[in-house]
Formats: C-alpha cells, sequence, structure tokens
C-alpha cells in the first residue's frame, strides 16, 4: 500500500481533526477574541483609506480649481489611519503568535505526557523516529499552518466582508457584477485544496519515515559501515527519499498553481469592475474619484482570495501533521492502576511467579506455565540460550509487560495490584545497553536519588570503581556529559550505571549483564562490590558468561519459556543435563 493510501483521511476524520484542532484553541479564546477586534480594527482603517484617496481626487479635477486646504486634511487623515491600521496589525500579530505557539506547546505536552503512558509493546514496535518526527516536525508545520490561518483568515474574510459592505453603499450594480465573478475564484481553489490536501498527507507520513531511518543508520552507523553495508542502505536511503520527493513535488504543484488561479480569477473580477466603471462615470452615475476608490476596493476585494487560497493550502498540510500527532495522543495507554492500588512501602523481596504464561504476539507460545518462588535475599540467575525468554521474564517483573496468564507476586501481593512506580522503585536494574542523560556526572549517578549528599554519590562512586576516573576529570563529579557519554568508554558508562543502582540501593536488584563491558580485572572488583550490594536483597541475574553466577543460590536454566533445571552450581554440574553442557561449552573453547 502506498504512503498516499495509508495516509488519506476521509472527510470525518478531517471534520474530527479539525473539531480536536479547535478544542484545543478554545482555551485560548481571549487572544482569540482581541484577534477578531484588532482585525476588524485594522481591515476597516484599510479600506477608509481609499475612501479618503477617492474625496482627494475629486478635489484636484477642476483645473484652476484644486481645493489644495482640503487635499492637505486629507493627508494628515491618511497618516492617521495608516498609523491607526499599523498598529492594529502589530497587535494582531502579537495575539495570533500567543495562541498558536501556546496550542503548539499543549500539543507537545500532550504528545509527551502519552509517551510516559503507552505500554512498552507500542514503543517496542514503533521507529523512535516516526515519533520523534510527529512531535518535531510535524508540530512545527502543524504552527505553522495554524498561524498562517489566523494571521491572514481574519483579515481576509473581514477584508472582504467590510470591501463588499462599502461597495454596496457606492454602487450596487457594480457590486453585482464582483459577486457573480467571484464563486468562480472559489470552485479553483477548492479544486486545487482537495487535490493538495492527499499529497500533504502522503509528505507527511514519508517524512516520518525518512527520520526513522536517519535516526536509525546514524545511531548505528559503526555497525553499518563494519559489515559493509553502506551501499544498501543508501540504496533504501534513496527509495525513501525518492518517495518524499514525489510526493512533495506533487503536493508543491498543486498548491502553487492555487495562486495564480485565483489571481486569474482575480483579474477578471478587476477588469469588469473597471468597464462596467467606466460607463458609470460616463453616465455621470458616480465621479472620478469614486471610481478610484471602487478599484481600490475591488483589488483588495480579491486580494484575500489570493490569500486565503494559499492558506486553505496550508491549513490542509497543518490538519494533516495535526492528524498524526493525535494519533499518537490517541493510542491505547497501559493497563490503568486501580482505583484503591497498594502503594507498598516495605519490600522484603519475597517474589512468586504462579503458572505464568506470556507471547508478545497471539499464537506465538514464549513462556509457558512458569513458576518461581524466590525467598528473600536469594540470588536467582537465569541463563539459557538466546530467545528463551530471560529478558522478558524481567520485563514481565518490572511490568513493563503483564502476564497473559497466572500472577506474578510481591510481597503475597499481585503486581497488577500495586502502583507501577512503588513496584519499579523497589528494583535497582543495571542493564547491558547503558543509558545516561546530558547532565554532569554528579546528576546522572543522583537519578534515582537527587537528595543524595555528595558524601553518599562519593561512596556509590568509589564502591563502582568509577571514583578515580572521574576525580581525574578537569571538573570531576561536574563535568558536563552527553546522552552517548561523550569521552566515556562503553565500561565507563557501564560503571556510572553500576554506582547509580548502588546509591539508591534497592531492595530487590535484576542484573542483564551488568558487566559484559567491563574488562576482567574490573569486573573481579565489581563482582566484589556486587557481593556487598546484594547481601540481604533479592537479586535477579541474567547471564551468558556462566562463570560470573557459580556463587548463585538457584540457578534457573530455560528452555523454550520453561525451567528445565533448576539449583545451584554444583548440583546442577552432577546433574550432567543442559547446564553442563552449557558450561563446559564456554570453557572448551
Amino acid at each position: 500500500m502506498s504512503a498516499k493510501a495509508k495516509s488519506r483521511l476521509t472527510p470525518e476524520q478531517q471534520k474530527a481533526t479539525m473539531t480536536r484542532v479547535l478544542q484545543k484553541i478554545k482555551p485560548y479564546g481571549f487572544f482569540v477574541g482581541c484577534s477578531l477586534i484588532v482585525a476588524a480594527v485594522s481591515v476597516a482603517a484599510q479600506l477608509y483609506i481609499p475612501i479618503l484617496c477617492g474625496s482627494a481626487i475629486d478635489m484636484m479635477l477642476g483645473k484652476g480649481a484644486v481645493d489644495f486646504a482640503g487635499v492637505l486634511r486629507i493627508i494628515y487623515e491618511i497618516i492617521v489611519v495608516a498609523v491607526v491600521a499599523a498598529f492594529a496589525q502589530w497587535l494582531l500579530s502579537v495575539c495570533n503568535n500567543r495562541i498558536t505557539f501556546a496550542v503548539s506547546r499543549d500539543l507537545r505536552n500532550a504528545a509527551m505526557r502519552k509517551i510516559q503512558t503507552l505500554p512498552l509493546s507500542y514503543l517496542d514496535s514503533h521507529p523512535s523516529g516516526d515519533i520523534v518526527s510527529r512531535m518535531v516536525a510535524d508540530v512545527d508545520t502543524f504552527a505553522d499552518g495554524l498561524l498562517m490561518g489566523f494571521t491572514q483568515l481574519f483579515s481576509g474574510v473581514l477584508t472582504i466582508l467590510g470591501t463588499l459592505l462599502f461597495m454596496l453603499q457606492q454602487n450596487v450594480p457594480i457590486t453585482l457584477v464582483v459577486v457573480c465573478i467571484t464563486p468562480l475564484s472559489l470552485v479553483v481553489a477548492s479544486f486545487l485544496a482537495k487535490r493538495s490536501y492527499g499529497y500533504f498527507q502522503s509528505q507527511s507520513t514519508v517524512r516520518g519515515e525518512q527520520t526513522a531511518l536517519i535516526e536509525e543508520m546514524i545511531g548505528n552507523q559503526k555497525v553499518v559501515q563494519a559489515f559493509g553495508r553502506g551501499e544498501d542502505v543508501t540504496e533504501r536511503f534513496d527509495e525513501v527519499n525518492k518517495r518524499l520527493q514525489e510526493a512533495s513535488l506533487r503536493a508543491t504543484f498543486f498548491s502553487s498553481i492555487t495562486n495564480p488561479a485565483t489571481r486569474f480569477v482575480n483579474s477578471l473580477v478587476y477588469t469588469g469592475v473597471g468597464i462596467t466603471g467606466a460607463f458609470a462615470v460616463v453616465r455621470g452615475a458616480m465621479s472620478v474619484g469614486q471610481l478610484s476608490s471602487f478599484l481600490s476596493y475591488a483589488n483588495q476585494y480579491t486580494k484575500p482570495f489570493n490569500e486565503i487560497s494559499g492558506v486553505v493550502t496550508e491549513f490542509q498540510n497543518a490538519i494533516a501533521c495535526a492528524q498524526r500527532v493525535f494519533a499518537l495522543i490517541d493510542e491505547e495507554p497501559q493497563i490503568p492502576e486501580p482505583e484503591h492500588a497498594v502503594h507498598l512501602t516495605d519490600i522484603d523481596g519475597n517474589v512468586k511467579v504462579e503458572d505464568v504464561s506470556f507471547s508478545y504476539l497471539p499464537g506465538q507460545h514464549l513462556i509457558e506455565d512458569f513458576n518461581l518462588e524466590v525467598k528473600p535475599g536469594q540470588r536467582i540467575a537465569i541463563v539459557g540460550p538466546t530467545g528463551c525468554g530471560k529478558t522478558t521474564l524481567i520485563n514481565l517483573l518490572m511490568r513493563f509487560y503483564d502476564v497473559n496468564v497466572g500472577s506474578i507476586k510481591v510481597e503475597d501481593i499481585d503486581i497488577r495490584e500495586m502502583t507501577r512506580k512503588r513496584l519499579r522503585a523497589g528494583y535497582g536494574m543495571v542493564l547491558q545497553e547503558t543509558w545516561l542523560k546530558t547532565g554532569t556526572i554528579r546528576e546522572n549517578i543522583a537519578m534515582g536519588r537527587p537528595d543524595a549528599t555528595e558524601e553518599e554519590i562519593v561512596e556509590a562512586a568509589k564502591a563502582s570503581h568509577i571514583h578515580n576516573y572521574i576525580r581525574r576529570l578537569p571538573k570531576g563529579y561536574d563535568t558536563w556529559i552527553t546522552e552517548d557519554g561523550g569521552g566515556l568508554s562503553q565500561g565507563q558508562k557501564q560503571l556510572l550505571c553500576i554506582a547509580r543502582v548502588m546509591l539508591c540501593r534497592p531492595p530487590m536488584l535484576i542484573l542483564d549483564e551488568a558487566t559484559s563491558s567491563i574488562d576482567t580485572r574490573t569486573e573481579i572488583k565489581i563482582q566484589q562490590a556486587f557481593a556487598k550490594l546484594m547481601e540481604g536483597r533479592t537479586t535477579f541475574i541474567v547471564a551468558h558468561r556462566l562463570s560470573t553466577i557459580r556463587e548463585a543460590d538457584v540457578i534457573l536454566v530455560m528452555k523454550d519459556g520453561k525451567i528445565i533445571e533448576q539449583g545451584n552450581h554444583e548440583v546442577l554440574m552432577k546433574k550432567e543435563g543442559f547446564y553442563h553442557h552449557l558450561y563446559e561449552s564456554q570453557f572448551s573453547m
């Protein structure tokens, strides 16, 4: 299915999106009202100027009978009116900017709040680049279209209505000529707007796809180059870029011919006014000054149609982008917590997994009939081949995913009956993939405990063997690092993450290949630090290197989502089963 087909909205969807946009604008009704008032003042001032000019012309037609005093007075009036119009236009811009950027802010805040409540399954199945594109590029495009709509639409509509009133006062027949030709401009603009809307929708969708691809490739450029996939990636990018080019060209083409087409129709209006007005002057039905004013009004009357046609095109694009943002906001959130969810304060580390079955996709069995009982202070190691369900079990324990069947209990309370925040606060997690935030090293270590003292932060850094490295940095703990860690090695970033957990000292730990990026010498020290940290704490250890789990109280050997062996290292080695085979295969290499 083409991007255009996937992204095209039905008239009902367009109407619904427009309704929601108006709802977002509603809280700023005061500024909308002010915008309408100052727009009316600006239009009235601009429409009054042609009347003054026409009067001045009539004062200069008689040979040797020019009313210099009258003309001078009119010039002064024109200057005052022009200043009022300019000031009103400035106020209009202030009000419209306030509305537009406030609505854009609200949209981004709503999208960010939604992301915090989305289930992990959504984030796992959608490219992060597409989400970023919706929150940044699409909201920016929406803001541009909305700003143009407020700036030009109000003034344009009021100008059309105002000029009609002024022209009706001057000459009814000529006004009817203008009104009869005008619908042609609207028909042309409507036809072109409908054609361009679908292409703008397609453009927004493909742009999101391109952003996701760029983010993916830049973030993994080392891997791409290491495997010599640069040409394949380039070809894939060229294909997406070509689709974006085609959609953009079509959208731009139809939007670009909108203005010339309406200008052509408007020229017919101006010509009609000029011809009929000339005959009226000859018949003595109106003066030359009045004709001049009328021609000016005809020009002002048709000009908004050009602007409005452009506004309609941009607004169509804005609505298309708004719909993508609303689609994100409308995503089904994670299962809400019970009304009276338990806020567990005392966690000893009792964990029970009872008859749990889980799969990411219907029909694809992963974990079936899983049972486990963990007592406080036990060290539970989870081993097995790739895809056996080790990481999935961690996701279930943290309630990133909910079980399909069965239950997981902490302190004999189903984790679905307690708050996610408190459940996850009970775990300290160190993953194979490190994550740092932009900020100082001190802020990164104290992420879980912002109120920690300097002594506690230093103690945690010493325990994780990163203190000496930090101390050698020019600014020590005040050294600024970015999300990618800047000049930190992968092992050093891992040590910072370990220090973060050591500072929090949670009652339960999850170590998912926590020492995978650390050299053997440092790993020994880290294992000693972990041994101290794990004293009295329930610990789940996911490991591929079996040498790191020999001291575990219980080793769970998983295969195809089930526990096939269970016991400590010595017991499992004596069985000479699957674990014995895994262990021997690692040390025989």
